[in-house]
């Protein structure tokens, strides 16, 4: 059999959160989306190293004015978070909690790939969960620090009448910061296996996040506890901890696990696991290896983030792209102008963070770029369109258009309050105009470099260095977006003529 050379990071890009099933010969991985939609993606692989984007549980989770940025409020760093991947009697489940509604989610489907998801919401937060089907009947545990069960109906649709519902356990505090969290549940070999990352606080152990197991041979307990692995990689200090373990048909174990990766996000290794006296064994001598081989035939790899001349004979995008927040699907197009992503303004925003139908890929490292081609020719007054890399501290290059008509090629960052300020502006009286922006991540330099073209060929710095951070309050990897947005008038549009990307090879040692 031909083998597959695994090389860690699997993914150089924000994919967190991550759980993986196999269904026969083929692997399938979710992972945590908040406020991009469509939501819940979708992965699948059969060599466990090239992973395309196959579907997603849905479009978009909920309609109010957070998730579709009206009236100030946004979702960022909320909606869907940590979802757990089953398949059991020919179903796949997904299930999550979302923090801004306070509310659990359930979707199920027959097919994966091209069926459509039944949703089920039920109401309180179950943080972090982990689905378990054992001896026909479904539970959910969940928590951070005291972890909780709670029993669902067969379908995993509702909650169980009169069925478990408690504490399972409060997990050790003592010298840990972030405790205990990130449930994924099993049963194997007559065993309850719970999986779970806590975080030491510094000076207690190497001080960084790392994999827990707790175990037992009956679901309420007592359980026993083990660390299975503490290890970084050799990067910063920074734990590989969270996520699933499964098998391959030829009876094989792995684990995929993620590890904070500064700006660029939590990024997902691959992690050999063997088994000692019914304990999972994570790495090789308690090391994530860099590189390893799999007794899989190798796949086709298929890109993660993808250029686009946006030629579709409909209004149906790749699965590459996803929104930042809920779209407004009137005001976007495709096939209007074909060959063109036309996205018209039909609200006014006060800043690039709460513009609507900003079109996003994730980006990735070590190294990456995004270029486009801007028509400006219809864009109103107090218009702005452009690139953007999206975070908390973003950067935008594009174009505004002053009160009187005159036209700027622009450069903001956050001025730290969300709001845009401007760096760089230059006169600009063409029609089209060409924006790009390069992302360096190699060792954590997380700096993004803004240029425009007028021919395609000249590129121009303009502004200055954005330094790249990960925050929290959006709790995402950077993304590279296409944006266009109003403050004045509405009913303008700016078309984007293409999208085009490259990825710099990860050096080899």
């Amino acid at each position: 059999m031909n083998k597959t050379q695994i090389t860690n990071p699997i993914i150089w890009a924000d994919v967190p959160d991550v759980d993986v099933i196999r269904v026969g010969d083929a692997y399938y991985m979710v992972s945590t989306s908040m406020h991009s939609m469509p939501g819940c993606p979708i992965m699948r692989s059969e060599d466990l190293m090239h992973w395309e984007i196959v579907s997603y549980a849905y479009d978009t989770l909920e309609d109010n004015e957070a998730h579709r940025l009206e009236g100030g409020k946004n979702i960022y760093g909320q909606g869907a978070w940590a979802a757990s991947l089953r398949h059991h009697q020919g179903k796949f489940y997904v299930c999550f909690s979302s923090n801004d509604t306070r509310k659990f989610y359930v979707y199920r489907t027959d097919n994966i790939v091209q069926g459509s998801w039944q949703r089920s919401v039920i109401d309180g937060l179950r943080h972090d969960p982990g689905l378990l089907f054992a001896d026909d009947r479904v539970f959910v545990i969940y928590g951070n620090g005291d972890i909780y069960i709670t029993e669902l109906t067969g379908d995993a649709t509702a909650l169980k009448p009169n069925g478990i519902n408690q504490r399972l356990f409060e997990t050790e505090a003592e010298g840990i910061g972030l405790r205990c969290e990130g449930c994924h549940a099993y049963r194997i070999n007559g065993y309850y296996y719970l999986l779970f990352i806590e975080w030491p606080k510094p000076g207690v152990g190497n001080g960084r996040r790392r994999q827990i197991c707790y175990r037992s041979r009956e679901l309420l307990g007592p359980y026993e506890r083990r660390i299975v692995l503490d290890d970084d990689l050799g990067y910063r200090n920074k734990g590989i901890a969270q996520g699933g373990l499964f098998d391959t048909p030829d009876g094989k174990w792995y684990a995929m696990l993620f590890q904070d990766h500064d700006a660029v996000g939590r990024i997902p290794c691959l992690v050999p696991v063997v088994w000692e006296e019914d304990w999972p064994v994570f790495g090789m001598e308690g090391k994530v290896p860099e590189r390893f081989e799999v007794d899989l035939p190798q796949a086709e790899a298929k890109p993660l983030v993808i250029s686009d001349e946006f030629e579709y004979a409909s209004d149906k995008l790749a699965l590459n792209w996803q929104w930042n927040h809920n779209p407004d699907h009137r005001l976007w197009s495709v096939t209007k102008r074909p060959g063109f992503l036309r996205l018209t303004t039909g609200s006014l925003a006060a800043g690039v963070l709460q513009a609507r139908n900003t079109l996003t890929q994730r980006t990735e490292g070590p190294a990456c770029s995004g270029s486009v081609l801007l028509d400006t020719g219809r864009m109103n007054p107090g218009d702005h369109a452009g690139l953007v890399a999206l975070q908390s501290q973003f950067g935008t290059v594009g174009v505004k258009v002053a009160e009187n008509g005159d036209k700027f090629i622009s450069m903001s960052v956050n001025d730290g309050n969300g709001e845009e300020m401007e760096l760089e502006r230059v006169s600009f009286r063409g029609r089209d105009v060409y924006l790009k922006i390069d992302f360096d991540f190699e060792n954590s330099k997380d700096v993004a470099i803004f240029y425009y073209s007028v021919d395609g060929t000249e590129w121009l710095p303009i502004g200055g260095e954005l330094r790249m951070r990960y925050t929290l309050d959006h709790f995402m990897g950077y993304r590279i977006g296409l944006y266009y947005y109003a403050s004045r008038q509405i009913g303008g549009h700016a078309d984007f003529d293409f999208f085009r990307y490259e990825k710099a090879e990860r050096s080899v040692t």
